[in-house]
């Protein structure tokens, strides 16, 4: 990424306190549980918060995201790299997807906001911490990460490298992508209508998209700027099978309850990504025409 350009449509908003709430309950085994299985949340993330505040992880958060700054908050060198990268990151799907939108025939493409933030934060689609994990709010389009999920990953799951951390970014702007097409909507409308295991496999289908959408991204920003080194792809697809709902929940609870998937497993997250890389194809990325037990 050395000499990558910045995307402009990043707010830092790193350090700001969003309101007195804070983690609470469980101990860091009930919240390596709830957050584990939240992590990637897809468009709407009033499920993810419904999880955690039922958990007992989260309590009400209040106030502005541009309240006060933490007095404190000091980023390291780390941190700060981290924050150029992502916002690296999210030029390159910028100009990869304004690319493939305008060669599918599918209109202008606009970009999704990132906001980085600490501890909690008030996003469109409600108040979160940083247990949520990563998210992607369709309410005002905007993508939320606490760059410390990043240092986290290597401690929590044993995923690590900067095509990783790529990775989370590109699925999150895979639902991006989902919005601006009306399939994260349509969705979205259809797992209210149904029953709690059929919405779920309505979200793996969601969430395996999104991370073949973000391995489409990687294959056509490979071909435009060469980033892909070698390791790379290896250390992507080891995230993606560290956050399987079935290996998740193995390392949670020391069995897997199949019903309650709303990822897909980890084998699913690896194919459907390395799809993507592989072919760069968007058409290759229906995952709501084959049968559930085929995907």
């Amino acid at each position: 990424m050395d000499g990558r350009r910045r995307s402009g449509n990043v707010d830092d908003r790193r350090g700001q306190r969003a309101g007195g709430g804070k983690v609470i309950g469980g101990g860091i085994v009930g919240i390596l549980i709830v957050a584990a299985i939240t992590l990637f949340s897809g468009g709407s993330i009033s499920d993810v918060l419904h999880n955690l505040s039922s958990s007992g992880q989260l309590s009400s958060l209040g106030g502005s995201p541009n309240a006060q700054m933490a007095s404190d908050y000091q980023p390291d060198a780390e941190e700060e790299r981290l924050a150029e990268f992502a916002s690296q990151v999210l030029a390159g799907t910028e100009d990869v997807w304004t690319a493939e939108f305008r060669r599918q025939g599918w209109g202008e493409y606009r970009p999704p906001k990132m906001v980085l933030f600490t501890d909690a934060v008030s996003s469109g689609c409600g108040n979160a911490t940083s247990q949520t994990g990563p998210f992607y709010c369709s309410a005002d389009q905007t993508v939320y990460i606490d760059l410390s999920f990043f240092k986290n990953m290597k401690k929590q799951i044993g995923a690590d490298g900067d095509f990783a951390y790529a990775y989370v970014i590109a699925h999150e702007v895979g639902h991006h992508v989902q919005y601006l097409r009306g399939i994260l909507t349509d969705a979205h409308r259809r797992m209210q209508q149904v029953s709690e295991k059929e919405a779920n496999q309505i979200s793996v289908r969601l969430e395996l998209q999104a991370d073949f959408l973000a391995g489409v991204w990687a294959n056509h920003d490979n071909k435009m700027f060469n980033s892909i080194e070698p390791g790379d792809i290896e250390n992507a697809i080891n995230a993606a099978s560290k956050i399987g709902d079935d290996y998740l929940q193995k390392q949670a609870y020391g069995y897997e309850i199949p019903d309650s998937f709303n990822h897909g497993r980890s084998e699913q997250r690896v194919r459907w990504l390395k799809k993507g890389i592989d072919s760069g194809i968007v058409d290759y990325g229906d995952t709501f025409s084959p049968a559930y037990s085929q995907l």
